[in-house]
């Protein structure tokens, strides 16, 4: 979800610096991960992925800092066949949660994408981990379009939706930053941030992850993540 335009970059930057502090890279243990640049490009997209559109990301390998004070993780929204859930619909699992639009043209289906692999090669540890998406564009992505999207992904991964006031409050519980931006003609775009939210099976925020994440690496990553279950059961 790259922005085009430098001036809306630098918006983006800025309401980035705000929402998770001033400084880039590890505040506190399991808080914040670097990732090597990863290579941007798109899958093929399904047919209903046809507007062109643009969103916001951050273009370095680091995460900003946050404290897990600041995220709350909690969510009250629809799956794509009316079933209403919460954050805590999936306690007992690792939630990985990403906001996007099913409209981008490149980053959200690229990072779904990823996650779907790096699931598929873990066996079953993968079912310790629940990827969840969010859609910020709840007006063109419909509970009907969003079960055709995800039906392009591994199956693993959740679609949800709410309306509008469902959606902002969403996004607030995890600091996520969106808005619409016209395009002229009718036709919109939504910049926002793009980042994964890591939640433990507890409910608590743990960290983030970037974006620009291979499939390897992001298995890695869900291996570390029910690891570090299996040895807090040990010790309770």
């Amino acid at each position: 979800m790259r922005i085009q335009h430098a001036g809306v970059l630098l918006a983006a930057r800025v309401v980035a610096r705000v929402l998770f502090g001033a400084s880039l890279g590890v505040v506190g243990p399991q808080l914040a991960v670097g990732a090597a640049p990863a290579t941007r490009q798109a899958p093929a997209t399904p047919p209903a992925m046809t507007a062109t559109v643009v969103a916001a990301a951050p273009t370095v390998a680091a995460v900003p800092s946050v404290t897990a004070a600041s995220i709350s993780g909690h969510f009250v929204l629809d799956t794509p066949d009316g079933r209403t859930v919460t954050d805590a619909t999936y306690r007992g699992k690792w939630l990985v949660v990403y906001f996007g639009y099913t409209s981008c043209p490149d980053i959200c289906p690229t990072v779904i994408l990823r996650i779907g692999q790096a699931l598929s090669s873990l066996g079953s540890t993968a079912d310790q981990i629940q990827p969840i998406f969010i859609t910020v564009d709840p007006a063109r992505d419909t509970p009907k379009h969003m079960a055709q999207y995800m039906a392009s992904f591994n199956p693993r991964v959740i679609g949800l939706r709410g309306d509008a006031e469902a959606t902002r409050e969403a996004a607030k519980q995890f600091h996520v930053y969106y808005r619409t931006r016209s395009l002229g003609d009718d036709e919109y775009t939504v910049d926002h941030s793009s980042f994964l939210y890591v939640i433990d099976p507890r409910g608590r925020f743990t960290k983030l992850l970037a974006d620009t994440l291979s499939a390897d690496q992001l298995a890695a990553e869900f291996q570390t993540l029910a690891k570090q279950e299996q040895t807090a059961k040990a010790r309770r």
